[in-house]
């Protein structure tokens, strides 16, 4: 007889194996051995009545059912870690001295410098505003702090980002550059295409971690925009941003408009069951900038 009700292990223990597509990797990313991930998942198909994962010799594969529990199950986890950090942020007891009326602010680190700044000025001059902590992510890591409760709101760039699951308003759109080494040749050229920049054997593109790999390619993996920056003067690599990152960039870097890039839209995001009035007097500031 099918149930309507799962636990939090049984989650875990799918998610892992949905995104692993693998039961022994999934076994050693939980920490188990691999006969009881196996049976905890056949037990999870039985309770719910349906099948989740398709088995052959190469590996696993998700059904139609097993999408949809992958992408609820994802959503119902990062509630459940989210509700105790939000909790104790609203009561501030979540760090020393922490203050009630407080709100974190996910940033991809370097982008929108200048927005970002006429924002917190904006807001700061408000009567009754809350402290703004500031804290800057690698590409993509809005979306997941934001769902996981480490942030309450964050600033988020399509198409690089998904807004799905979350109320937005647009603030910004702007095009993007190829930041490269200033001595290279291509620095001489007022504008660029993106296939211009595509395949040249001694400058490849830098690669960013997405869900916790690196996409293939020649270029360096990159952990952060310090380390971004210097492989980038010392002709390691190059990267491609929205026009706003010129704001760090060091004289050995030369930036150079894209042509054909698409457009870099910025938006001010949050959770949509959010009934905060902080969060609310923050948006109302952004929308007016």
């Amino acid at each position: 007889m099918a149930v309507d009700t799962l636990e939090t292990r049984e989650l875990k223990y799918f998610l892992a194996v949905a995104e692993e597509l693998h039961f022994g990797r999934a076994a050693e990313r939980l920490g188990m051995a691999q006969p009881p991930l196996s049976r905890a998942i056949q037990q999870l198909e039985r309770r719910l009545g349906v099948r989740l994962l398709e088995r052959n010799r190469r590996g696993v594969c998700l059904t139609g059912a097993g999408e949809v529990l992958l992408d609820e199950g994802r959503a119902a986890l990062d509630a459940i870690t989210a509700a105790p950090r939000r909790t104790r942020r609203a009561g501030g007891t979540d760090r020393p001295g922490g203050s009630r009326n407080r709100l974190v602010l996910a940033v991809k680190a370097a982008a929108s410098h200048e927005l970002l700044q006429k924002l917190l000025d904006a807001y700061a001059a408000e009567p009754d505003a809350a402290e703004i902590e500031v804290l800057p992510s690698g590409t993509c890591e809005q979306e997941e702090m934001l769902r996981d409760g480490r942030a309450d709101v964050a600033l988020m760039h399509t198409p690089y980002n998904s807004l799905t699951g979350f109320d937005s308003e647009q603030l910004l759109t702007e095009g993007q550059i190829a930041i490269l080494p200033a001595g290279h040749p291509l620095a001489a050229h007022k504008t660029l295409s993106l296939a211009d920049i595509s395949d040249i054997p001694d400058l490849p593109l830098a690669r960013w971690p997405r869900h916790g790999t690196y996409p293939p390619g020649p270029g360096p993996e990159i952990h952060d925009q310090t380390q971004l920056a210097q492989l980038i003067a010392l002709g390691r690599t190059m990267a491609v941003f929205p026009d706003s990152a010129r704001a760090w960039l060091w004289a050995e870097h030369t930036a150079v408009p894209l042509t054909d890039a698409p457009p870099i839209v910025t938006h001010i995001a949050w959770p949509p069951h959010s009934r905060s009035l902080t969060l609310a007097a923050l948006i109302r500031t952004a929308t007016r900038l």
